[in-house]
């Protein structure tokens, strides 16, 4: 008689998986949280006490081939960061913040220090996002899979005040686009990265540019928006969020606009944090803008000119009636720092 084991399904190999993980899953519940994990369902209690017209809003999504670096590199804990902070960020677009989050691993074989690496990263994004790891599925299939491979998703549900969903509607011509940086590709565009740089740069070899080896840069980890917007997510003048992935800021953005407006961007200033070299661009939709504005002979200021819109991670709208005076970019250039 034929074994589940003898068949490539190791059983005890994903009992053992669980017992692992319990230890980081654990660290992300809350008293929100009812279920352990293991049984059929995550059960997550509604804090409908603070909310009036609560929305659920919720997204799924994968990392793509950004896998491949993991394999390559044999570095696992980045992949789950990626995966939670990208889930994060897309919901973020909407105005939602993180309630619990859902996880679907499924490999070949099942390895259980590569899963366990994977959950803990899973683990780290969901305490740092204060979203609860409520459940999950893993998946052995062998002869599907390449021996070592896997592949990641992820489904995360958070929760928004009907009357502060984004986009919000009074975006109107004139509103600024303020890009925030990204810490890398994120989890877009890896097949086109490993065809350009991995055919020329070993992964080990170190890169200047980027202060690391081609691996450790590739893998660098999705960053997630929420600690910087957590503040100010609902002020009047924040009136649309964009999470920029595969598109672009000019394809991305466009999808939180209307049918009747378009994205016409005239001039893009450039200028660095106080606390650390990451430039923030704030495009202009006006050159009339310029003239005795404080905002734009701030010693922060880089010099204006037109370039490629790359490296940037999330976009906002602001009103285009808001006080520039207030110096909120700065300001917010100056949190994105301090993270």
């Amino acid at each position: 008689m034929t074994t589940y084991k003898e068949s490539g399904v190791d059983i005890h190999a994903g009992t053992e998986a669980i017992s692992r993980i319990k230890k980081h899953v654990s660290t992300t519940f809350n008293k929100n949280v009812l279920t352990d994990l293991g049984g059929f369902g995550g059960c997550f209690q509604f804090p409908k006490d603070k909310y009036n017209e609560p929305v659920l809003v919720s997204s799924t999504d994968g990392v793509g081939t950004k896998l491949k670096l993991a394999f390559i590199t044999g570095r696992h804990d980045t992949i789950g960061q990626c995966l939670v902070n990208h889930c994060t960020n897309d919901i973020l677009a909407v105005g939602a913040r993180p309630l619990f989050f859902l996880d679907y691993f499924a490999s070949g074989k099942l390895e259980v220090d590569i899963f366990e690496e994977v959950v803990s990263g899973l683990a780290k994004a969901c305490r740092e996002n204060n979203c609860a790891l409520i459940g999950g599925e893993t998946a052995e299939m062998p002869d599907f899979y390449k021996r070592g491979d896997y592949d990641i998703s992820g489904t995360i549900i958070g929760v928004v005040e009907k009357s502060e969903m984004m986009p919000n509607r009074r975006i109107n011509s004139g509103d600024f686009l303020l890009g925030l940086p990204s810490t890398g590709l994120h989890t877009n565009g890896y097949s086109l990265a490993r065809k350009v740089l991995l055919e020329h740069y070993d992964s080990e070899e170190f890169i200047d540019v980027l202060g690391s080896t081609l691996g450790e840069g590739l893998l660098a980890i999705h960053k997630s928006y929420l600690p910087i917007l957590d503040g100010i997510l609902h002020e009047d003048w924040l009136v649309g969020i964009s999470h920029i992935t595969g598109g672009g800021i000019i394809d991305n953005t466009r999808r939180i606009l209307n049918d009747k407006q378009s994205l016409d961007i005239d001039l893009i200033l450039n200028f660095k944090s106080n606390f650390e070299e990451k430039k923030i661009s704030l495009f202009i939709p006006s050159k009339q803008l310029l003239p005795n504005n404080p905002l734009f002979t701030n010693s922060i200021l880089d010099k204006c000119k037109k370039l490629i819109l790359f490296r940037k991670g999330l976009t906002l709208i602001l009103s285009d009636d808001f006080d520039l005076k207030t110096n909120i970019a700065t300001e917010l250039a100056s949190e994105y720092g301090k993270r």
